[in-house]
């Protein structure tokens, strides 16, 4: 009688352990949108809410962006989309931006071999042929049940109207403004002075939308937008070509899907390399209970960092555009190789990144990305990750047509072992060619549990996305966190090289620290003040839905 009065007591406990926990975020009964700005994430939601699906919330978020979110969201960047539909099928979309047909290899070279300063950041010679009007159309010619005018008028209508200035974007417009001027001049629209409560319009935006909207991708790639979009970017010393944007299309391609424990992920394949880092590193810890660690603790840290190290080694030397390279995945995403690449890890000690993987190979992609999650009343998932690159892409406006361009060739390795400015070296695999697009970390990820739809995970923050998104599923499947606790959970990274691991400024511990710092880990707070903003969906049991709104941006889920 006395052991089973001890063992009710341990049984009652380790039940109750295993509860999933309450939420803590935005809790709706039928759908929900997050994304960086309360406009975006409305109108996606109001779409839904008049009957249409998560496919046509996505268009319209994606082009609500554009306004309410220019220093990511755009018309004239790109990036990637998974999505699940109720019936179990998965996809995704690509429709990242591609270099135009002028391009080579040593375009960003000068005649002694050397990598020309700002030439692939800054300007018009940094643009990408653009993706984003195309994923859209393609995907609401797929997927959409709404007329295309339901989805942009809306859009439209915010542009007209105007988007308020919040306290972040105003810090985001001054520290970019002597940019802004450099790049376009003393009068153009983000140079003049700016307040917290001021409304910015965008009434050429809107026009260059009536556009896609009478006209659909023609809109955009052809005619008067394509002709003043080409003219522009040319007449600034730039690439791009009517012939460059008459041919782009955005390309389907079959996701990464793999098993972690009782879930499966599903995330985006090359030319994004975050479904195959993801994966290596979900299958390199699985052996352990990292779980029972502890959240953020010594021994979670050790075992997470350990497998992104080999990870983000092998996601530097072999990926790039699948167009272009053979890219091994048989090998790499094999769970005897990924044995063999954890042979050597041991609690007791750091590994050295120099000891593992290629050569000095360092990635630090710029972290001025955005990220949307979408779920609808039927039940279908969007998960999409869209950029420009740089904060505000190549800082080019165009006054004429509403809209930043992107600095995407940057993403691109200008010359193999040698950075560019953000830092960024890459293997041949990466190495620039016409109508190649460039690596990307953009990570947009769906889980299932037990085979029903589980979370809606992705965020900003260049080569810190995989590991966030990474996290922020272990947040709440591991270590038993509401969804919106999970967003807000303080994030570490490590990439390999530099070897270091990056932790934000508050959230762990001088003990922690020094803890790892006595097996021989690097640590380093002062690079990444904030690893990412995740915008995430997580299914309660009942069927509701949570929102995890990232609190370090103006990050907001709505839905009804």
């Amino acid at each position: 009688m006395r052991r089973l009065i001890f063992i009710l007591p341990l049984l009652l406990f380790t039940t109750c352990k295993k509860q999933p926990t309450q939420p803590t975020g935005l809790v709706t009964e039928n759908a929900m949108v997050v994304t960086a700005r309360a406009e975006a994430s409305k109108i996606g939601s109001d779409i839904m809410e008049k009957g249409g699906n998560a496919f046509d919330a996505m268009v319209a978020t994606e082009l609500a962006l554009a306004v309410a979110y220019p220093y990511a969201g755009n018309l004239g960047g790109g990036g990637f989309m998974v999505y699940r539909k109720n019936n179990g099928e998965v996809g995704g979309i690509d429709y990242r931006e591609k270099a135009p047909l002028s391009a080579h290899k040593d375009m960003y070279l000068d005649s002694l071999g050397n990598v020309i300063s700002k030439m692939s950041t800054v300007g018009a010679t940094a643009v990408g042929v653009p993706g984003t009007v195309a994923g859209v159309i393609a995907v609401h010619e797929k997927f959409g049940s709404l007329p295309l005018s339901d989805l942009i008028e809306p859009v439209i209508a915010l542009a007209r109207k105007g988007v308020i200035v919040t306290e972040k974007q105003l810090q985001r417009i001054t520290h970019y403004k002597e940019s802004f001027v450099e790049v376009n001049g003393d009068s153009t629209k983000f140079a003049q002075p700016f307040s917290v409560g001021d409304t910015i319009k965008y009434p050429k935006l809107a026009q260059t939308l009536t556009q896609i909207l009478e006209k659909g991708r023609d809109g955009f790639y052809k005619g008067e937008v394509a002709e003043k979009l080409s003219s522009f970017i040319q007449e600034k010393g730039g690439f791009v070509t009517m012939a460059d944007l008459e041919k782009y299309e955005a390309k389907w391609r079959d996701p990464i899907v793999f098993d972690y424990k009782e879930l499966k992920m599903i995330s985006m394949s090359p030319p994004s390399s975050g479904g195959v880092t993801i994966n290596q590193i979900f299958k390199m810890m699985e052996p352990h209970d990292i779980g029972s660690f502890g959240h953020n603790s010594s021994k979670s840290i050790q075992l997470f960092t350990e497998a992104a190290r080999r990870a983000y080694a092998d996601r530097n030397y072999f990926l790039g555009d699948p167009d272009f390279v053979d890219i091994p995945f048989d090998v790499l995403l094999d769970d005897t190789y990924l044995e063999e690449r954890m042979a050597d890890f041991s609690f007791e000690k750091a590994s050295l990144s120099s000891a593992i993987g290629h050569g000095e190979v360092e990635i630090l992609e710029s972290s001025e990305t955005t990220h949307y999650s979408i779920v609808d009343d039927a039940g279908n998932a969007i998960s999409a990750t869209t950029t420009l690159n740089g904060g505000y892409g190549s800082k080019l406006y165009s006054e004429d047509l509403g809209f930043f361009l992107n600095n995407e060739m940057d993403d691109f390795s200008a010359k193999p072992g040698v950075p560019n400015m953000f830092g960024l070296i890459g293997a041949e695999a990466n190495s620039i060619a016409p109508e190649k697009r460039m690596l990307s970390s953009m990570t947009p990820t769906i889980v299932e549990k037990e085979g029903k739809l589980y979370m809606v995970v992705g965020t900003p923050g260049g080569s810190t996305i995989i590991t966030a998104v990474a996290q922020t599923i272990l947040n709440v499947y591991e270590f038993n966190q509401s969804m919106q606790e999970a967003v807000n959970s303080p994030r570490f990274h490590h990439q390999w090289l530099p070897d270091h691991i990056n932790f934000e400024p508050e959230g762990f511990s001088k003990e922690l620290k020094d803890e790892l710092k006595s097996k021989g880990y690097n640590i380093d707070e002062k690079r990444n003040p904030v690893i990412g903003k995740v915008d995430a969906i997580r299914v309660l049991e009942n069927g509701k839905l949570e929102g995890g709104a990232d609190r370090r941006g103006d990050d907001t889920a709505v839905g009804f």
